[in-house]
């Protein structure tokens, strides 16, 4: 399979579901919000941009499945699965603050192989796949080279159900926040993750995180020469429900403070 190959058509199939998210947004009503869940929310726009990225990867590798947020197919694939999150950051959409992402990844049996995240409203499209470079709007990206906490940016995000965690959670921000630069909450994983990859963010921690807020991400954040790992340092993140991602220089220094609360 030429894996380059095809994330270049799946940052084009990207591109395409952002632009239909970015017109929607134009003219968007949040009357016609829907809740599958307490504060998670859902709307047209999510379900018709994922019904456009699947039509678009099922002639890019039609033998292949499909884990996706909204539920628009239910093939699974015995090798091959795309992993997808049609609008990541829908909560910040409906409310017009303008960060929200595609996230798209490829997955081989259990292995990443693949991840494109198309940040639609400052057309940034982030791409890595196995044994590559990590790319942005076609230039290589790499992580930064800080390596303190204390000279740190760092990104999080807040758990919008599921608060039982919620007093230690708050407990680790209070000593991050003053701790390092700052810590920023940007309201989408996939952002969070791609930035980690370029620079912008040395690192990234969340929990109550489902693998198409950071399948893409973490494909990009690893071949951008990072580290992802779980709250107790393994590899091991699509089914753990919590990741920190680190330009792999604060790894050991912020697994450290985390788990002192986890």
């Amino acid at each position: 399979m030429q894996l380059e190959n095809i994330t270049r058509q799946v940052t084009e199939i990207s591109k395409q579901a952002g632009d239909f998210i970015r017109q929607e947004r134009k003219n968007f009503n949040p009357d016609r919000i829907e809740y599958k869940g307490l504060n998670d929310l859902v709307s047209y726009v999510d379900k018709n941009a994922e019904k456009i990225i699947v039509s678009g990867l099922e002639k890019v590798l039609p033998e292949a499945g499909f884990i996706t947020e909204e539920k628009t197919t239910t093939k699974i694939g015995d090798r091959y699965n795309w992993i997808i999150d049609p609008l990541d950051g829908t909560t910040n959409f409906i409310h017009g603050v303008p960060t929200y992402s595609v996230s798209i990844a490829l997955k081989e049996y259990d292995e990443l192989v693949s991840g494109v995240v198309y940040e639609i409203n400052l057309d940034e499209c982030f791409y890595a796949c196995k044994d590559t470079l990590a790319y942005l709007n076609g230039k290589e990206i790499k992580v930064s080279n800080i390596d303190t906490v204390g000279k740190s940016l760092i990104a999080t995000g807040f758990p919008y159900y599921d608060f039982e965690k919620q007093p230690a959670y708050m407990e680790l921000f209070t000593e991050l926040m003053r701790s390092c630069h700052g810590l920023r909450r940007l309201g989408s994983a996939a952002v969070d993750l791609v930035y980690t990859a370029c620079g912008r963010f040395e690192a990234f921690y969340e929990y109550n995180l489902n693998a198409w807020d950071i399948a893409a991400g973490v494909v990009i954040v690893r071949q951008a020469g990072g580290e992802v790992v779980n709250f107790k340092g393994g590899s091991e993140v699509m089914n753990t429900r919590e990741l920190i991602a680190t330009n792999g220089k604060i790894t050991k220094e912020l697994l450290g403070i985390v788990q002192k609360y986890f």
